[in-house]
């Protein structure tokens, strides 16, 4: 007689090439690289002036750069520090410098 243990592997799916899907996902992401990009004095000084009226606990809008990529994200900002220029939103630390664009959505 056979367990339901044993009976259940049968309907298990079946990956007849391993690590393909791995191997794609790698390949996709190394062709999605893109490098960064300059941002204008006009759009440096914005930001400059959006971050000097952030503090700790305000939801943002935020496009920046990340690991070869142009990032979007919305989210509260959990930490600030002026003194080494980035902040943390919910648990992503960036760079002031790698910052594109910024808005103050709720405070």
């Amino acid at each position: 007689m056979i367990t339901r243990k044993e009976r259940a592997k049968q309907f298990m799916p079946f990956d007849a090439m391993k690590g393909l899907q791995e191997a794609l996902r790698r390949q996709e992401e190394i062709f999605s690289r893109v490098e960064k990009h300059d941002v204008c004095e006009e759009q440096q000084v914005k930001i400059s002036d959006t971050l000097t009226k952030l503090s700790k606990g305000m939801s943002i809008w935020l496009s920046y750069y990340r690991a070869f990529h142009d990032v979007e994200t919305k989210g509260k900002v959990t930490k600030i520090d002026f003194a080494y220029r980035y902040m943390v939103v919910e648990d992503e630390m960036i760079s002031f410098n790698d910052i594109y664009d910024i808005k103050i959505i709720e405070i």
